[in-house]
């Protein structure tokens, strides 16, 4: 009698343990679940692939920013609603430009973060210039030059941008958008850049893109691949989503288009956001 009484008292005891356990469980899952959904707010920082140059209509307040009503960031907060939308991304940013002048609208309530980021770093601009108006040994040895910042320092420069993010806005999902590859192999190009060194700027977008692929996935972020949705849309192709050299207006030169924003970026952010 003594021994089942002990047992029915032990019994209750677990019992009652169980259920303060389960209750904790619930109380911390409804917890968690209250902070998602408050957590709603998007922040989209980056360079000139995510402010929209390229794309036209700019916002007259973001000075040369250029952030665009046209860009993959506008066109998903138009259609989505977050709770709040706050666009910094800024044309010619590198890493350490987002660290200083961008990250102030993170918080608590960001639920969702975008960024384009280390085309900049690397040189894209002068490796294209040199390309364009040198010869093609000196293209072909600048963008060698870039793939061996892409090896030795970008990814340290993309730790510090994304240890920033996670920590000021630890709540968010952060989905990170490589590039394009510029141009279509064996296109409708009649002048311009040889082969060689149109195949030499596409394998360059390929390794910074991998690079950048690698950062994301170590941080725990989500990685969105838009060369595939340019396929078929590049410079050289019948129907480019990419400007080539714009000589009226040099800084459009290889940006997207509107197209290239509504058609490439913002189908493959919507997937991964």
């Amino acid at each position: 009698m003594k021994l089942s009484r002990i047992t029915a008292y032990m019994s209750s005891l677990l019992l009652a343990s169980a259920f303060a356990l389960t209750g904790a469980a619930a109380a911390h899952a409804d917890q968690s679940a209250a902070q998602s959904a408050a957590a709603t707010g998007y922040v989209a920082l980056g360079d000139s692939y995510s402010s929209g140059v390229g794309s036209g209509s700019y916002d007259s307040g973001s000075g040369d920013c250029k952030r665009s009503t046209r860009a993959y960031p506008a066109l998903w907060a138009a259609a989505h609603s977050p709770s709040s939308f706050n666009f910094t991304a800024c044309s010619g940013a590198r890493t350490g430009d987002v660290l200083a002048k961008q990250l102030g609208p993170l918080g608590s309530g960001t639920g969702l973060v975008s960024i384009s980021i280390g085309g900049n770093d690397a040189g894209f601009a002068d490796v294209m210039t040199t390309c364009v108006l040198q010869s093609e040994s000196n293209c072909i040895a600048r963008i060698n030059q870039a793939r061996q910042y892409v090896d030795s320092t970008l990814p340290g420069n993309l730790d510090k941008v994304y240890d920033a993010i996670s920590a000021k806005a630890p709540s968010a999902r952060v989905v990170v958008l490589g590039y394009p590859r510029f141009y279509k192999l064996g296109g409708s190009c009649l002048a311009g850049l040889s082969e060689r060194e149109r195949t030499a700027i596409n394998d360059a977008s390929d390794y910074l893109n991998t690079a950048t692929a690698k950062r994301a996935a170590d941080h725990g972020f989500a990685y969105g691949n838009v060369a595939s949705a340019f396929a078929g849309h590049e410079i050289c192709s019948g129907s480019p989503w990419l400007h080539s050299v714009n000589w009226t207006n040099i800084g459009e030169s290889y940006h997207p288009t509107a197209a290239g924003q509504s058609g490439g970026y913002l189908p493959v952010f919507t997937a991964a956001a």
